[in-house]
């Protein structure tokens, strides 16, 4: 069975960068996709990222280009969330996700999902 645990979340002041982790274990997505979602209270899970095990092709919301970076290391199984510059408005819990295919953009898409790890961003 596919695992998948995120660390990383807390609670940090607007302004300052997070490093999200997600470390994928039962199987190796070698030619699969994995990414993250977010979902703030009240709100619908959203896409924020992915990336292509294979080629390590990524696509980000557009919202969050320029912010957010997503970034692999196949040896360890592992995907990571760089984001800077937070803003009060990316508190939500973060979601990492799985698919078996090179392609991950929507809820729909996603074939394993992690438990998620909250972010909270203080003004």
């Amino acid at each position: 069975q596919v695992q998948l645990v995120e660390s990383g979340g807390g609670l940090v002041q607007a302004g300052v960068s997070l490093r999200l982790s997600c470390a994928a274990s039962g199987r190796t997505f070698s030619s699969g996709s994995m990414g993250w979602f977010r979902q703030a209270p009240g709100k619908e899970r959203e896409f924020v990222a992915r990336i292509n095990w294979s080629g390590g092709s990524t696509f980000y919301a557009d919202s969050l280009k320029g912010r957010f970076t997503i970034s692999r290391d196949n040896a360890k199984n592992t995907v990571y969330l760089q984001m800077n510059s937070l803003k009060p408005e990316d508190t939500a819990v973060y979601y990492c996700a799985a698919r078996n295919v090179p392609w991950l953009r929507t809820f729909a898409d996603v074939d394993y999902w992690g438990q998620g790890t909250q972010v909270t961003v203080s003004s």
